[in-house]
């Protein structure tokens, strides 16, 4: 189906005239989130991810940094149910990316406290959080598929049935994996030609556009702006990146940027470095540059007294990058799926 086979986007979306705030809450009442409510939201994700036992812990850096990004409208874009102690008890965020070029999103997030679930607020918290996204939807303008997205851990069971009673059906699936790094690194020359260098903030505006390049194929990526591009970087790790780079042009052929999150190692039992994004453009793509990017990282990891390699791959990616990892020794220890409404 083409663009010009979809019928208008304000059709598709049946964005409400209201957003409908939880009731019969239990005594909760319900307002904007704000940046003064970081360490509150940073507690209450604390004790969902302890209740479903996943393998991370969100930072109140990165809880922060949600708030960055002048295309957001926190007033009407979040929600925070708060007790008669002043004490959050669930939240709600909706996220419209402003580059969204192939299919406009509206990503939900949000959480109830494990001591009040059962009480119907999840429910209605993703009803507010289905109809503020089509609102944003709507509001983009953009005469292109759409989709309603929320990603969950396969461990949160709870909240994957509240997601298919909703309407929501998985959409694609994650898996993240890990490789020891106590035991021989796997020898990958650099290809013929490139150079693989330090990242830089020099190089970052490149490594920028040749992402948006390489991921043009990927499912369900979009093009990045550069304010986009430059948020959610607390965890990020600049001595772990790497930039490959031409030698006969200098252009960008292939980068990793990695993540240090340190939060996560008493909870793991270990500590790792994490390879957030990966990426060779088409025209460097079969000379084995992302193994040899890969290698390169987990020498730097392991230099600097890391147990293991960790990074997350879509499991239907059609570059074959699942396959990859495996023969470079990485091997699957958590799941998650993506969860949508495709309209």
């Amino acid at each position: 189906m083409t663009t010009t086979d979809l019928a208008p986007l304000a059709d598709r979306v049946a964005a409400p005239a209201d957003v409908p705030v939880p009731t019969g809450t239990d005594g909760l009442t319900w307002r904007p989130l704000t940046r003064d409510d970081v360490p509150a939201v940073t507690r209450l994700l604390t004790a969902v991810e302890e209740a479903d036992a996943t393998p991370y812990r969100t930072s109140a850096e990165e809880v922060d940094e949600e708030f960055d990004g002048d295309w957001k409208d926190h007033a009407r874009d979040t929600l925070a149910g708060v007790d008669a102690d002043g004490v959050i008890r669930a939240y709600a965020r909706v996220n419209q990316p402003p580059g969204d070029l192939r299919v406009v999103r509206a990503f939900l997030d949000g959480a109830v406290d494990p001591q009040w679930r059962g009480r119907g607020i999840g429910r209605q918290v993703l009803a507010w959080q289905q109809a503020r996204g089509r609102q944003l939807l709507a509001a983009s303008g953009k005469e292109l598929p759409a989709r309603l997205a929320v990603f969950t851990d396969d461990g949160a069971e709870a909240t994957v049935r509240l997601l298919r009673a909703s309407g929501f059906t998985p959409a694609r699936f994650y898996a993240e994996m890990r490789r020891p790094l106590d035991v021989e690194l796997p020898a990958v020359e650099v290809p013929d030609g490139l150079s693989i260098v330090p990242w830089s903030a020099e190089l970052d505006e490149q490594v920028r556009l040749a992402h948006n390049e390489a991921f043009a194929d990927h499912w369900g990526s979009e093009p990045r702006t550069a304010e986009d591009w430059s948020q959610g970087r607390s965890m990020f790790a600049p001595t772990w990146s790497f930039v490959a780079l031409d030698d006969s042009t200098g252009d960008v052929a292939g980068y990793l940027m990695s993540g240090r999150y340190e939060h996560d190692w008493p909870v793991i039992g270990y500590k790792a470095g994490y390879t957030d994004l990966l990426g060779v453009r088409r025209a460097w793509r079969g000379r084995r540059l992302a193994p040899a990017l890969l290698a390169t990282v987990m020498a730097a990891y392991q230099a600097d007294g890391m147990d293991y390699a960790e990074l997350g791959v879509d499991t239907a990616n059609q570059s074959g990058a699942h396959r990859l990892y495996e023969g470079l020794g990485y091997a699957v220890f958590h799941s998650s799926t993506l969860f949508s409404i495709e309209l």
